[in-house]
């Protein structure tokens, strides 16, 4: 059982008259990779802004391996942010830049040599020490905004969407690089970021925040696969719904009736006949045939508008009540369908979700 590095109890934060955070509690255990992932608004960076000292907190407290760090100051509390706007000092060149903290610390000549020329090798940066920011390219300047917060051995490393400013591809070979250095040092990182494939990709765990509270704590997986809320649902991905009411409940298993089909799925929540319940179906858990299935959920629609996307076909196809399903079919070289066919659910792959 791994030891907590960080918890937040109870915490709020108000600005004039909106809570933008509300009664937060949260555990990262040591070594995590945790991600604030959600909507502009939605409280993400205010809450990491709260951990690094930078927003006082109205309610509730914050721990640091087991100590009250509510009143401490942001530079004494050794939670370094690495911005989205890198925030490099122009006049300093990468070793300035790099050394600036531990300068501060009156770290001792050998050991700040020791410590900066780690990092210039971890980040990839040997040999541009004497380069300024602006003769950098965004990728390089990113690689030393992280550096110098991570030449400071970190209790938890604090990210505020430090990619976005990167274009697509070197933003995905900078997530790589970030997420195998952190489980090279086994350092705490926590990760703002609207981007969900980020968020997926990188995380051990993700927190889905939405108006200042968490709708979910969780791993990649469950985030993705076993939404606790129909907005975790909504947000993280595609997934196509229906909202229906329970029609029996027999031990784990819920029958749902749609249009002319029947759909049990097996759940863990408390259900009563007549309850209103969302089905969530990602589009790759939907499968096309041109007959009727038995045994699970199988509706008779039209392929509206197909888009092929290299590895997959995405479908677009209205049914007989005139919903429109997404359905992803892996691209093994066959025709794209066109026409009448019946839209089918993996009930392995359906997950209910009960949203008052």
């Amino acid at each position: 059982m791994k030891e907590s590095i960080l918890e937040l109890k109870n915490i709020s934060k108000v600005f004039g008259d909106v809570t933008v955070i509300k009664n937060v509690n949260l555990e990262i255990k040591k070594g995590e990779f945790v991600t604030f992932l959600g909507p502009s608004g939605c409280g993400k960076t205010t809450l990491l802004r709260m951990i690094a000292g930078f927003y006082n907190i109205d309610k509730g407290d914050i721990f640091l391996q087991g100590k009250k760090i509510d009143n401490v100051p942001p530079h004494k509390r050794n939670t370094p942010m690495v911005f989205q706007e890198y925030a490099l000092f122009p006049h300093m060149n990468v070793y300035e830049n790099i050394s600036y903290g531990l300068k501060l610390q009156k770290v001792n000549k050998q050991e700040e040599k020791k410590r900066v020329e780690k990092v210039l090798e971890l980040m990839q940066l040997v040999n541009l020490e004497d380069r300024y920011p602006n003769q950098m390219s965004g990728g390089q300047q990113q690689r030393v905004a992280i550096a110098r917060a991570l030449v400071m051995n970190p209790d938890v490393l604090l990210l505020d969407e430090p990619l976005s400013n990167l274009d697509a591809k070197l933003r995905e070979s900078v997530r790589v690089e970030l997420r195998m250095i952190q489980q090279k040092l086994g350092i705490n990182m926590i990760y703002v970021t609207h981007d969900q494939q980020e968020a997926l990709s990188m995380s051990d765990k993700i927190v889905v925040l939405n108006k200042g509270e968490i709708h979910q704590y969780g791993t990649p997986r469950e985030i993705y696969f076993k939404p606790k809320t129909k907005f975790v649902a909504d947000f993280i991905g595609t997934t196509n719904f229906i909202n229906e009411t329970v029609k029996n409940v027999s031990g784990n298993k819920v029958l749902i009736e749609y249009s002319d089909s029947k759909l049990y799925v097996e759940t863990d929540k408390k259900v009563n006949v007549g309850d209103s319940v969302y089905i969530s179906m990602r589009p790759e858990s939907v499968f096309i045939t041109k007959e009727k299935q038995e045994d699970t959920l199988s509706i008779k629609g039209d392929i509206k508008y197909s888009m092929f996307l290299g590895e997959k076909v995405r479908y677009f196809i209205n049914d007989k009540l005139g919903k429109e399903w997404i359905v992803d079919h892996f691209n093994s070289g066959m025709d794209i369908l066109e026409g009448q066919v019946f839209i089918n659910v993996d009930k392995s792959m359906a997950h209910l979700i009960v949203d008052k």
